[in-house]
């Protein structure tokens, strides 16, 4: 998985998320946003074949950066994988680094249902998913996939940290400003949290298999996405 990340002019952490466990090669991409492709990017994305977008962002992200074209005809599809707003105050989003890792497999039921369902179509691949940087909502849900897929959470810890290393988070916290205008730190992500996500899906749920069954997911689609992603 050394060859994993690819350059595409715009887009920051960009890579196949295939390689491991049963998942093929060139499937399945991940990355940040792509608010700031360039003309270059487009064309390199075209090069791939991209078929499907699919932004686990917010509505309101969106609007503030949206993903830039360049005259791609790929689909695009908006599966938060969080509450809508940010500052919802039936389900806040939660500053801590570590609760956030127990509260999205808590409320991305119905955004993993919707992805996998998009997955289980062979018109949709190759497929990119993504959020504003392709850290945590993305790192998450590549990591519910790569465990339908076969691959051992150390396999799946080992591509999730990936990520430190392509947003220069290996360097130490990053500062940002939201999509509120609001001035944050990026903060580098550990072997820790994504097993606390898949920890609460086996807890509350005993399999992750289970745990999309829950939310409406069929033995049919994942099936088709068993065949569809598979090497």
């Amino acid at each position: 998985m050394t060859d994993a990340f690819i350059d595409i002019a715009g887009v920051r952490n960009f890579r196949d998320a295939g390689g491991i466990g049963a998942l093929r090669r060139g499937v399945l991409y991940r990355s940040g946003s792509f608010h700031t492709l360039t003309e270059e990017g487009a064309r390199q994305l075209k090069d791939l074949g991209l078929r499907t977008v699919i932004d686990l962002r917010s509505p309101f992200e969106l609007e503030v950066w949206p993903d830039q074209r360049h005259g791609l005809d790929h689909e695009s599809l908006n599966l938060p994988t969080l509450p809508a707003n940010r500052e919802d105050v039936d389900r806040p989003w939660p500053e801590d680094q570590a609760a956030l890792y127990t509260f999205m497999p808590e409320t991305a039921g119905p955004s993993l249902t919707a992805v996998i369902r998009r997955l289980a179509a062979p018109e949709a691949l190759p497929v990119v998913v993504h959020c504003a940087v392709g850290k945590d909502r993305t790192g998450l849900t590549v990591a519910v996939l790569q465990s339908l897929l076969g691959a051992s959470d150390a396999d799946i810890t080992s591509d999730f940290l990936r990520s430190n290393v392509g947003l220069g988070l290996d360097r130490g916290p990053v500062p940002y400003i939201d999509e509120t205008g609001t001035e944050r730190v990026s903060r580098p992500i550990s072997a820790e949290l994504i097993a606390a996500s898949l920890g609460w899906i086996r807890t509350h749920h005993g399999t992750v298999p289970a745990y999309l069954r829950a939310h409406g997911v069929t033995e049919a689609e994942l099936d088709s996405l068993h065949a569809n992603l598979s090497a």
